[in-house]
Order: C-alpha cells, then sequence, then structure tokens
C-alpha cells in the first residue's frame, strides 16, 4: 500500500500570501520552478504567450437539471509525456463576481494502465486573483502516470455557474 503526501500548498510567488479556509492562496500566476515543466493540455494548440494555461468557466450540466448528465466543461487533461517525480496543480480565480458560490474542485493522476488515482478533493470559493497550488503528487510505485486530470464543476451549488479560472499542471524531476 502506497501513501499520499499531505497537501503543500507554497505559493508561486512571495508576493500576496494569505492563508484561507485549509489552503494557502496565492495572488500571482504560478512560476516554473527550477526541475519542473509545465505540461501542455490535451486539444491545446499551443498558442499565445502562456498556452499551458487554460481558462475556462464553471457551467452547468447539458441534460438533466441539477444532475451531470450530457457535456460539461469540467473535465480538463494535461499531457504526460516523460516520466516526472512528481506533479503540482494550480488554480487561481477569474471572476469577476465578489460572491461566487462554493464549488468542488477534484484533481485525478490517470495511469497508463486505465486505472487513477484521486489527488484532490475540495470545495473552495476563493477571492478573485487567489488560487491554490495542489502537490508535489507521486504516483504509486509501479505506476506511469499518463495524464493529470482537473475536474471542476457546479452541480452542488448553482450559484457557482458562470465562475471563471485558470488552471496548470507542472511535472517536477
Amino acid at each position: 500500500m502506497f501513501s499520499l503526501p499531505r497537501k503543500s500548498y507554497r505559493p508561486a510567488s512571495a508576493i500576496g500570501v494569505v492563508a484561507a479556509c485549509s489552503s494557502l492562496i496565492f495572488v500571482h500566476a504560478p512560476v516554473a520552478q527550477a526541475g519542473c515543466t509545465f505540461l501542455m493540455p490535451i486539444g491545446g494548440n499551443g498558442d499565445g504567450p502562456k498556452p499551458y494555461i487554460v481558462k475556462k468557466q464553471v457551467e452547468r450540466p447539458k441534460g438533466l437539471i441539477g444532475k451531470a448528465v450530457g457535456r460539461t466543461n469540467w473535465n480538463t487533461d494535461f499531457v504526460v509525456n516523460q516520466p516526472f517525480g512528481s506533479y503540482k496543480l494550480f488554480f487561481t480565480a477569474d471572476s469577476t463576481d465578489s460572491n461566487p458560490g462554493s464549488y468542488p474542485i477534484e484533481a485525478f493522476l490517470k495511469f497508463s494502465d486505465g486505472s487513477n488515482l484521486k489527488v484532490v478533493n475540495e470545495f473552495m470559493k476563493p477571492p478573485t486573483g487567489t488560487g491554490a497550488q495542489f502537490g508535489p503528487f507521486q504516483a504509486p510505485s509501479g505506476k506511469a502516470v499518463s495524464q493529470v486530470n482537473f475536474r471542476i464543476g457546479a452541480n452542488n451549488d448553482p450559484g457557482a455557474t458562470g465562475f471563471s479560472y485558470r488552471i496548470s499542471v507542472q511535472g517536477c524531476d
């Protein structure tokens, strides 16, 4: 049996660190640290100055009311194209709504054998321009990570619908 490291929340920069709930909140976007590489999102086109950052908005399910039936934009996968020792996940609130609802944030390491491991399971309501770093997380021994998945949804709090955010993932040696 393996054990996951406890969450380590470290600011991406030394500016604007504010503690909130069980997460350390940071004000600026993540910065690549020595030995870490940003992973590209699947379906990303590599354009722009920071193509590894995905910007999205929380949407309601496209189907039955209150159920996650039909396609949503809740899932975002990042491709792992080489083995890394650990993974860091970054989330930043981008919304202009001063009173967003609370919404679930989940993240998974997906393995080449088709299995996965949930590494983040939180509800957040961060102020605009702040966020959290989750990890570093290591894969269990004998498992090869092929993707890292973020799932951010709103079916538990419809007030979060429309809230925008940015996410990115780093693989570290």
